[in-house]
């Protein structure tokens, strides 16, 4: 019985040895086997990421299935962020420009609601002074940091205002970009008034003989004070200081979505926005929204960001921003 029982046990043994070994072939090949790829976007660099506008608008007018191309071109046009007033604007203006490649005449449509290009005027001698308003969030504090570089080395002399004296961490934020543009900076300490700084920075840069002076403002809706209600003070204590504010532009986040009408409404409404900064381009499919800001609010776009290193904030182009939006 003995003999019989070691074969037995052996046995055994080889069958669950085999079973470990399959068990293993399978789980090794399962790791090693190489996952489908996915493809890769196209047409998102440098600039307003991939949108498909122009293909679903051509694939709608070249093919019956679609229905009445209008509308589909209607829906794309909604999606992408353009805004109800000025999608129905653009396709009224579309229907009566005839036959011809819906792409080419939509571009065509873009570009003219857009404009020239119309880009900062800071020619003018005497102390420029630029009040940069937005959300949090929105990027502001960067695109200040940027466009100071920007305005050095077109041979400006900048001076910073740290006037977001509510954000932790803004200053030294806003102390990190200048250091990196070779600008000078006025802040407090946190929690100051930032009316003060304001026309602390003023009368500094005016005494230095700064050519620009970019002021940072907070973009929180509320604290002890209303948000716009305080912008309104900066402004007028900036005026008080002896400063001109050559521009109050308003950074927006181009993946804020129709939200950005309301807060350029806002802003308008307290400070008389003069032109738009709209970041975060290089990830958006939405930059429709560009469209819906110069439709309903007539205000210009100035710059984008296109990215997060220093240099990538370009003046817009009307012409480039249409052929990346249908690309």
């Amino acid at each position: 019985m003995a003999p019989l029982l070691v074969t037995a046990v052996a046995i055994v043994v080889v069958v669950l040895l085999v079973v470990v070994f399959v068990r293993r072939g399978a789980s090794t090949s399962t790791r090693t086997a190489p996952a489908p790829r996915r493809a890769a976007p196209s047409g998102s660099a440098g600039g307003f990421g991939p949108t498909g506008i122009g293909a679903r608008v051509r694939a709608a007018f070249g093919s019956s299935a679609h229905g009445d191309p209008w509308a589909a071109m209607e829906d794309v046009l909604l999606k992408a962020d353009v805004g109800p007033r000025a999608t129905a604007d653009l396709l009224a203006r579309l229907r009566t420009r005839g036959g011809g490649d819906p792409v080419e005449l939509l571009r065509n449509e873009i570009v003219d609601v857009l404009g020239p290009e119309r880009p900062v005027d800071l020619d003018a001698p005497g102390l420029d002074v630029i009040l940069v308003v937005g959300v949090n969030g929105s990027g502001k504090t960067t695109t200040i940091g940027k466009l100071a570089g920007r305005l050095v080395r077109d041979g400006k002399r900048v001076s910073l205002a740290a006037a977001d004296t509510f954000r932790a961490a803004a200053g030294e934020q806003l102390e990190v970009w200048a250091q990196r543009a070779g600008a000078q900076l006025v802040s407090q300490d946190r929690g100051a008034d930032p009316s003060a700084v304001a026309y602390d920075a003023v009368t500094s840069a005016t005494a230095r003989q700064v050519d620009v002076l970019l002021v940072d403002t907070a973009g929180r809706l509320h604290t002890k004070e209303p948000l716009m209600q305080e912008l309104a003070k900066v402004k007028r204590v900036i005026e008080k200081a002896g400063g001109t504010v050559t521009e109050t532009l308003l950074v927006l986040d181009a993946q804020t979505g129709q939200n950005g009408i309301a807060q350029a409404r806002a802003f308008t409404d307290a400070v008389d926005v003069t032109g738009v900064i709209l970041t975060k381009t290089d990830g958006s499919a939405r930059g429709g929204i560009v469209l819906a800001v110069r439709e309903e609010l007539d205000l210009p776009i100035r710059y984008v960001g296109v990215g997060e290193g220093p240099d990538d904030l370009r003046p817009f182009d009307p012409a480039a921003f249409a052929d990346r939006l249908l690309a």
